[in-house]
């Protein structure tokens, strides 16, 4: 947003900082500005010049020009502007003489877009009085800075801002007065006061329509908009001022004597200023007459209606529309204007009439002749006034860190335009004005903000925050959670985190039903509609983007599967789940390996086949067992699921375990006699898995049996195809003597007998 600083200077009169420091109190008390630039520097060293005579160069489109300049007297220049004639009053700018076609130049004489002033520079500038314009600089604000303030989106929101930072007077442009009475001549339809809270309308007739004045067209250029005519100029320049947009229409294209503000009816279009069709649909509003839509309410006016150098009459609107409104059709129609983005903002609705008379004086000055027809149109909603905010000085001071007294307060809102009633002493009641309750100043906080940033933060000495800090209370399932993390961590595993949330897609490849789970009422992307019932998609989604760029990797995630319940709020149940990818091998080692990790989480689990899920290897599932309940399972993925290699994981109960592990650590005395262990080689089918037979082995053993550990797997000759060998270690013992080798061995003798009766074939 760029503000001009001699627009500033008009409404703050008695202004006499310079830009420079003007933009430093800006941005530290208002909004951050981002630079000064100057304007028309070329005016700096002008003069107006009269034209006294003019002579044609042979054989040239060039003409030798002698002026009379208010500055320098009389010069000669060469001039190649079409326009340039005896009599007419321009601008002269000094620079060094040269020799062009063998004429000496001294000076130029200057169009509007080597000026600064406008954008033509088809010819040089035409003065109707002698009064020449002067250099002016503009202070950019930072956008962002501004989204809360509709008002700052004009100067005189702005310099009302400077005035009270510099406690200097503000001069109202605006004539109430000016807003004429009786019946209007033209009627107002709103089919929705909430779209459109307010419009308002003049009718104006014997309209001049032509180039605006250099001063009108230097302001707007100064800003960064571009000089139209006179009628649209006056509505951007009152756009610029009270940051209400407003609109012309030429009267005599409307279609009767009613506009219209509605929803745009299914397949309406219209051509718009930037002529471009635009679609429209009823979630946009419009401005419409009885032929149809003339306007996009808040956005651009149509073609049909614009303002030409025909115009006689005219419509002039003012009104205030719903924010939210505005934006999603701004957004829908990739469109955005200077329009629409104030009204982005939740413009003032009071400022729609406040416009109104301003257009009127100003179209009275530049287009004489120009009458009013008829009262105002203005269509309306109730507006409540918000209650007035309760402040104490006390309060302030407590909050900002440093005293502040009962006159400082009154004089900052008041300053400000804020109502203040002093209902006791440091004890206000601010009414809040209406270009900031729109959505700006609704608590005593944001009066609080207000005090802050006009005394001045950098007068507040910074100071730690007495607080007394109080331990929270301990939670017992983060605790164990991080000793589970910095379990898997140890074994070599990466923790990562996944959203909570899924596609139906993920959820299909893992059998469940999209219905079974927790929608997202409003999800952050199309492929996030579900709340995850497991944290198996989110794990497998890992797996194949790193399986792309590594061979072999491990990861874990500790997260909450989310269930629908009876009750308000879903049921969110901790898992613990880990997985080990590797591109090459058969994958075995990868499930012992896990095997393992959960023997780290929970000392003596068991592992024990189990029938396969539709995601899982037919023949590589089992649940893990610990203290006679089931907790969890170990598996490789199906093949389906698209994973180039091997996939192992292992999903765990985390809830379930924490429950279950309450650590009751007793001391054990160390075995004071020596053990005997010997090896045993069990031959079973192919598919006989290691943890039954390690079963029968340890029933088999008996309580002489001290330790029993898996040694290795065999296959090939001379076994069958079908068969493998087994081979574990014994360690066995008593707790009073050293077992003899005769007892040894008749312990070794009852584990084959009894595992030959149970039908396994030993290799002794």
């Amino acid at each position: 947003m760029k503000f001009s600083y001699h627009w500033i200077k008009e409404l703050v009169p008695a202004l006499e900082v310079e830009p420079k420091e003007l933009m430093r109190l800006i941005t530290m008390k208002t909004a951050e500005c981002e630079g000064v630039e100057p304007v028309g520097a070329a005016l700096a060293s002008a003069s107006v010049a009269r034209v006294t005579h003019v002579e044609w160069i042979e054989g040239s489109h060039n003409q030798i020009a002698v002026v009379e300049t208010a500055r320098y007297g009389k010069k000669q220049v060469v001039c190649g502007a079409p326009n340039c004639r005896p009599g007419m009053v321009t601008i002269y700018i000094p620079a060094p003489p040269v020799v062009i076609q063998g004429v000496e130049s001294d000076g130029m004489l200057a169009s509007g877009l080597e000026l600064g002033i406008n954008r033509d520079h088809t010819g040089i500038v035409e003065l109707d009085t002698e009064v020449l314009l002067t250099p002016d600089s503009v202070i950019e604000v930072d956008n962002k800075s501004l989204t809360h303030r509709p008002d700052l989106w004009g100067h005189y929101g702005m310099a009302r801002e400077i005035a009270a930072i510099t406690h200097r007077s503000l001069r109202d442009p605006v004539k109430a007065d000016l807003l004429p009475q009786g019946p209007a001549a033209i009627k107002v339809d709103i089919d929705d006061l909430s779209l459109c809270p307010r419009y308002s309308a003049l009718v104006f007739e014997n309209v001049t329509v032509g180039p605006s004045p250099l001063w009108l067209q230097y302001r707007l250029e100064a800003i960064g908009l571009n000089s139209i005519n006179n009628v649209v100029d006056v509505t951007n320049f009152v756009m610029a001022e009270l940051a209400q947009p407003m609109h012309a229409f030429d009267a005599d294209k409307l279609h009767g004597d009613t506009i219209f503000v509605r929803s745009a009816r299914a397949g309406e279009q219209i051509v718009a200023l930037n002529e471009e069709s635009y679609d429209l649909s009823p979630s946009n509003l419009v401005i419409a007459d009885t032929d149809g839509p003339i306007a996009i309410a808040g956005v651009i006016g149509g073609l049909h209606s614009a303002i030409d150098a025909s115009t006689k009459r005219i419509v002039l609107e003012s009104a205030c529309f719903q924010a939210v409104s505005v934006r999603k059709t701004s957004v829908a129609l990739k469109l955005r204007t200077d329009a629409s983005m104030r009204f982005e903002k939740s413009q003032d609705p009071v400022n729609t009439v406040r416009g109104l008379a301003r257009a009127r004086q100003l179209l009275e000055q530049i287009s004489p002749g120009i009458r009013i027809v008829g009262g105002l149109a203005d269509q309306k909603s109730d507006f409540k006034t918000p209650p007035p905010i309760e402040l104490t000085v006390d309060w302030l001071a407590r909050k900002l860190g440093r005293p502040v007294s009962a006159a400082e307060v009154r004089a900052i809102f008041e300053s400000l335009d804020f109502g203040v009633t002093e209902k006791a002493p440091g004890h206000f009641s601010i009414s809040v004005p209406s270009w900031r309750a729109t959505k700006d100043i609704s608590i005593k906080d944001d009066l609080l903000e207000e005090v802050g940033r006009m005394i001045g933060y950098d007068s507040i000495t910074p100071r730690a925050p007495l607080i007394e800090s109080v331990v929270p209370p301990e939670n017992p399932m983060r605790r164990y959670q991080r000793r589970v993390r910095n379990m898997a961590a140890a074994q070599g595993f990466t923790e990562v985190y996944n959203y909570s949330f899924i596609s139906e897609d993920m959820a299909r490849a893992f059998h469940s039903d999209p219905e079974d789970h927790v929608r997202v009422a409003n999800p952050i992307a199309s492929d996030q509609t579900l709340m995850r019932m497991s944290l198996l998609p989110g794990i497998w989604k890992n797996i194949l983007d790193n399986s792309r760029n590594l061979t072999s990797f491990r990861l874990f995630e500790i997260g909450r599967e989310i269930h629908p319940s009876r009750g308000i709020l879903p049921d969110e149940i901790s898992h613990f789940v880990a997985a080990i990818y590797a591109r090459e091998g058969d994958g075995s080692a990868s499930l012992f390996e896990l095997k393992r990790l959960a023997e780290c989480l929970m000392a003596d689990c068991k592992v024990q086949r189990a029938p396969a899920r539709s995601f899982e290897h037919p023949e590589r599932a089992v649940t893990v067992q610990w203290r006679s309940e089931t907790i969890g399972r170990i598996f490789e993925l199906h093949p389906t699921l698209g994973v180039e290699g091997r996939a192992a994981i292992l999903d765990i109960d985390l809830a379930l375990l924490e429950s279950m592990d309450k650590r009751d650590v007793r001391f054990q005395v160390l075995r004071r006699y020596p053990t005997s262990a010997f090896d045993l080689s069990v031959v079973a089918d192919l598919r006989q898995p290691a943890g039954e037979i390690e079963r029968r082995l340890v029933e088999a053993a008996g309580a002489d049996l001290v330790d029993i550990e898996f040694v290795r797997e065999y296959t090939g000759a001379p076994l069958p195809p079908e068969r493998k060998s087994v081979s574990f270690r014994l360690t066995t013992g008593a707790p009073d003597r050293t077992l003899s080798s005769e007892e040894v061995t008749v312990i070794r003798d009852r584990v084959i007998a009894g595992m030959r009766k149970s039908g396994f074939e030993l290799r002794i």
